[in-house]
């Protein structure tokens, strides 16, 4: 396929205006080799991963191919320790702890962000590419990776942090509407009420500012990729479509829920984390949320719903698990990431060669 806008594959050294995108807890390494060496842009998700994991990590993917990859990061600041507000946390849970035979006082691990260390260790391995979610890094790591001359991207859930990206030496901006699965990210604005879906929100980036946009949330086949290019994204991120793929790490009881969802199956929530979220609606999320005022600041909150979910999937039970999803399950796809790519472009040649007639 020819794409008349280059202007990803140039900057990533691709083929395909495709990103595979980093899941924490769901891509692999063999997910971001098996969507590289299709000529997309595969990626690991270091967001829950300790420094030694990421290393791991990225020397598998380096030996497994030469192509370009990403790697991805959290930029929050974890917030101070609110031990009054967390103990009202732990009480609103307090039922569920008895009925999984939990002790109350059970800590789950936090989430920590972008850091020195974690920038040292790109340094060594030197990815094409390092995306980040809820902003940017300090300044002065931005430079530095952008000395070593890797990419930086981010995700902007409006214009304004579209701009305020760009203006802080973004590369390309992902445009994450509301219809996407996993965690917002939103860094500017806390309303998820106002939250556009891709198809409002990605002009609107688009002529906000001059760098790249890439156009994430409900794309799942050629249609969603063509309608993107067609709104003035110069590419797409896609996640949900990969989440059945032999290549993720997603659980056999997540695996069946994301079967057995459809488009009103999902919502955002906040009691997992802290921060909102999409995932396919279960016990907790219909009980204590989907949006709890209660719920720590992210991510503290996560430390305390964390130790239910392995007692509860020791008995089948999806009750505390976070079932991250977007809003197009249904074309997530049993068949291996590089399959996935290749359908896509033929899917999107396809429709592209439709709206010419």
């Amino acid at each position: 396929m020819k794409w008349q806008d280059r202007r990803l594959l140039d900057l990533f050294g691709i083929e395909h205006p495709i990103l595979q995108a980093p899941m924490a807890g769901v891509t692999s390494p063999q997910m971001a080799i098996a969507t590289s060496e299709a000529g997309a842009l595969g990626a690991i998700a270091a967001a829950m991963l300790t420094p030694e994991g990421t290393r791991q990590e990225l020397q598998m993917v380096k030996q497994g191919t030469g192509r370009p990859f990403n790697v991805n990061f959290f930029v929050h600041k974890l917030p101070a320790v609110d031990a009054e507000r967390d103990a009202r946390w732990r009480q609103k849970l307090a039922q569920y702890y008895g009925e999984l035979g939990v002790a109350l006082d059970t800590k789950g691990p936090s989430r920590a962000a972008f850091d020195t260390s974690m920038c040292d260790l790109l340094l060594e391995f030197r990815p094409k590419v390092a995306s980040f979610h809820f902003g940017l890094p300090d300044r002065a790591l931005v430079k530095r990776l952008k000395a070593a001359k890797i990419l930086v991207l981010s995700s902007a859930t409006t214009a304004e942090e579209a701009r305020w990206l760009e203006g802080e030496g973004a590369d390309a901006v992902i445009a994450q509407g509301a219809e996407a699965g996993g965690h917002r990210g939103m860094f500017l604005v806390d309303d998820i009420s106002r939250q556009a879906g891709t198809m409002a929100l990605v002009p609107q980036v688009v002529d906000a500012v001059k760098v790249p946009v890439i156009a994430a949330g409900g794309i799942g086949d050629g249609r969603g990729v063509a309608a993107a290019l067609a709104l003035g994204a110069a590419g797409v991120q896609i996640g949900t479509a990969f989440m059945l793929t032999p290549e993720a790490k997603t659980g056999p009881l997540h695996r069946a829920a994301l079967k057995q969802a459809n488009d009103n199956s999902t919502v955002l929530t906040n009691v997992f984390t802290g921060r909102p979220a999409r995932g396919i609606v279960n016990r907790i999320v219909r009980e204590v949320g989907p949006m709890s005022a209660a719920a720590p600041a992210f991510p503290r909150a996560a430390e305390a719903t964390q130790p239910l979910r392995g007692p509860a999937e020791a008995k089948g039970s999806t009750d505390f698990t976070p079932l991250w999803s977007g809003q197009a399950p249904t074309l997530a796809r049993e068949m291996p990431a590089g399959s996935i790519i290749a359908n896509l472009v033929i899917e999107t040649d396809a429709a592209l060669k439709r709206t010419r007639g």
